[in-house]
């Protein structure tokens, strides 16, 4: 009997983990990746998964234990047949691109919704059943969360991995369709059981009384924080630290485990055990945090790693530790579904609102600190708790004017002095949660005030829905740039000989200055269209009379491009500049200009939009095109191999890809700014090429025997991930 409740929510939470990314593949084509899309996709999940636990906790009460399962099943039967197979329909491109919100909110339930929301409910459903039959294991079936978690653990797993790569989106709806039926089937098999092997009156769960306000309150902080930290961990490795496509699977997987471990059967960590760690772990990833380290990566992609596994180990151990008996089980989910959900909200919503930088990450691990120090039996807070604290604080900022007057340079004996020091006196008082908590707190908050790190070069840090953008001044003052986490989008010289040149990956002598200078010799760019802003570089090599026009997702990018001060490649430009904003694949999509020439410079970083290098996207773009216009794509890339990519949607639309890896910049053109840069090249035909097909730095690009061709329907990023 307990294996069949085990394989029952082991499987639903699984689906439940597979909808998600297999819908918003099927919607990214017809929606886009903006914001709005991408906000309106969570907060319908994060809605629907809250939607859920209210129903299974409030349908027990109203329906009875004795009717309620068979209703389940019939309302499960009822979503299978109003969302299977799954299906997104998108809408005009005009409609998502001015408002994307409601149409994709109505897109989303139909598509979805009633199976999502049925789905959400199973794991503490199937849970509060089991705690009303005769297994003797029926009077702590929590064990039942942990099979649930190590499900959506699959899930996770399985799709990148296993999934994505083997199933087109077709094949990967009707593999939903078969595990959504099996779920029915183990379903009123639960339903089955329950009312044959029912518990004897005397067993039933005794309702030990509603929990008090404070005790809610604690649940949905316990889950609250983790699920931030999930967040905030995951946006700051894969764009500060490593922007390593899938790397934001590894975070979420610990997450998950920490769910395991800490509801698991067999578990006997205490809270107090768990929370040992966490000190030990927080206080030298509170010097990384403050030093902005970025190197070596392995050891501090660890460090990072393991701090966030700690934290979440200890806070949900205190979360299970704390659950109430099985009579109030379904409220207890309740309420830990509104701290996930309220966590979530703090990061997607309000940080990017509220604050400049990534400052939701320390202070989560902050609010875990002293989370820590709420458990039962702890003595409460005192004057000391706050005190001390105050105290760390001033004497960091004592440490650090000491060092300026000293004239101490930056490097390990002023790190020692200004952050090391108080860091110890912060680990010192690690026996007192709210004290270390108020200490670490401390440390960050003067050494945000003093900048103690990278002095003079941030010129600029916003933010927007899309990250932390910083405009940074080189410790020369000779150029500055545009970075997203560790990301150069886009660097200016300072000095006037070269100020006018485009830089980086733009520079005269790549491959896409000779594409430009091709063009222009033969007197054949007229229009020029650029997917892709950064700091408007490529507005330099445009002539008079000639129409150049970028396609930009973010508007945060725009401001400092063109608006800020900081850059002015688009101000003088001696074309006719203008700028689009939106997802390039839908605002592209409705343009009704030809266009010379199309570049597409969108494939840097983690976020890679794997819908703008289809073989949809690709035929739209030459749609954009005139006769013999030219498709440029920038593919430098650190961890995707996306050369192939292109050769393979090239030969199946009877296109000719040319590739030019420019991997040796010259030493005199590194010190002046160049990069490193890889380019291929798309036309009808090789003649539109002109002399690029002769020059020495360029090469036919071929497919490769066996590789899949990109398609709306089939785009495994796993393949083309670097060996």
């Amino acid at each position: 009997m307990r294996w069949l409740f085990t394989l029952t929510v082991f499987l639903g939470s699984g689906l439940l983990f597979l909808i998600q990314p297999i819908v918003g593949k099927m919607a990214l084509p017809s929606f886009g990746g903006t914001p709005a899309v991408w906000n309106t996709s969570l907060l319908f999940f994060q809605a629907l998964l809250l939607a859920g636990y209210a129903y299974a906790h409030y349908s027990l009460r109203w329906l009875g234990p004795r009717i309620q399962p068979w209703a389940h099943v019939v309302l499960f039967a009822g979503a299978i047949l109003l969302t299977v197979p799954l299906a997104v329909r998108g809408v005009s491109p005009e409609l998502a691109v001015s408002n994307p919100v409601p149409y994709l909110l109505a897109t989303l339930a139909a598509a979805v919704g009633p199976l999502f929301f049925v789905l959400s409910a199973g794991a503490p459903l199937v849970q509060r059943w089991f705690s009303q039959t005769d297994d003797p294991a029926a009077k702590d079936p929590y064990f039942l969360y942990a099979a649930s978690n190590a499900g959506s653990l699959v899930g996770l797993l399985s799709y990148p991995f296993v999934i994505e790569p083997r199933l087109r989106l077709s094949q990967q709806a009707d593999f939903v369709a078969a595990l959504a039926g099996a779920v029915a089937v183990l379903l009123a098999a639960c339903a089955v059981v329950l009312r044959g092997h029912p518990a004897p009156e005397s067993s039933a769960p005794i309702d030990q009384g509603a929990p008090s306000l404070r005790q809610r309150a604690r649940w949905v902080l316990l889950a609250a924080v983790p699920s931030s930290l999930l967040m905030s961990v995951t946006t700051y490795l894969t764009t500060d630290l490593a922007p390593v496509p899938l790397l934001w699977v590894v975070p979420l997987a610990l997450y998950l485990v920490t769910f395991i471990v800490a509801f698991s059967a067999r578990n006997t960590l205490k809270p107090a055990t768990a929370a040992r760690f966490v000190p030990v772990l927080v206080t030298p990833l509170l010097l990384v945090l403050v030093l902005e380290s970025t190197s070596p990566l392995v050891p501090l992609a660890a460090l990072h790693l393991a701090a966030f596994t700690a934290v979440a180990l200890a806070l949900h151990t205190s979360l299970a530790s704390e659950r109430p008996g099985p009579a109030r089980l379904t409220e207890f989910y309740l309420w830990v579904s509104v701290g996930g959900v309220a966590g979530g909200l703090v990061n997607t919503v309000v940080a990017p609102l509220v604050f400049p930088g990534l400052f939701e990450y320390p202070l989560g691990l902050v609010a875990a600190c002293a989370l820590l120090a709420a458990r039962p039996g702890k003595e409460g807070f005192v004057r000391a708790d706050w005190v001390y604290p105050l105290a760390v604080g001033l004497a960091t900022l004592v440490l650090i004017s000491m060092a300026r007057r000293l004239g101490m340079e930056p490097g390990g004996p002023r790190t020692a002095l200004t952050i090391g020091l108080p860091a110890v006196l912060a680990f010192l008082a690690s026996g007192r949660p709210y004290r270390f908590a108020g200490s670490v707190l401390a440390v960050l908050a003067a050494s945000h005030f003093m900048g103690t790190v990278m002095v003079g070069r941030n010129l600029e840090v916003t933010r927007s829905f899309f990250g932390v953008h910083r405009v940074m001044v080189t410790a020369d003052r000779e150029r500055r740039m545009l970075l997203h986490g560790n990301t150069i989008h886009g660097q200016q010289s300072l000095l006037p000989e070269h100020r006018d040149k485009p830089l980086t990956y733009y520079y005269e002598t790549g491959p896409i200055g000779q594409v430009f200078a091709e063009l222009n010799r033969t007197g054949r760019l007229h229009r020029a269209a650029m997917v892709g802003l950064g700091v408007g570089s490529l507005a330099a090599y445009g002539k008079p009379g000639q129409q150049f026009t970028f396609y930009e997702i973010d508007p945060t990018v725009v401001r400092l491009a063109r608006d800020s001060g900081w850059f002015d490649f688009l101000a003088k430009s001696r074309a006719n500049v203008r700028i689009v904003l939106g997802d390039a694949r839908l605002t592209l999509g409705q343009a009704t200009e030809r266009y010379d020439l199309l570049v597409v410079d969108a494939f840097s970083s983690d976020s890679v939009p794997i819908h703008l290098i289809t073989r949809e996207a690709i035929k739209m773009d030459f749609d954009r095109l005139e006769p013999q216009g030219l498709l440029a794509v920038h593919i430098s890339n650190r961890y995707l191999e996306l050369a192939p990519v292109l050769a393979t949607i090239a030969a199946d639309l009877g296109l000719k890809a040319w590739i030019n890896e420019d991997a040796y910049v010259l030493p005199e053109e590194s010190a002046i700014g160049k990069f490193a840069s890889t380019w291929v090249v798309l036309a009808r035909d090789e003649a539109d090429l002109g002399d690029l097909a002769r020059h020495r730095d360029w090469s036919s690009l071929d497919p490769e025997p066996g590789k899949p061709v990109w398609t709306d329907d089939y785009a495994p990023v796993f393949s083309a991930l670097r060996d």
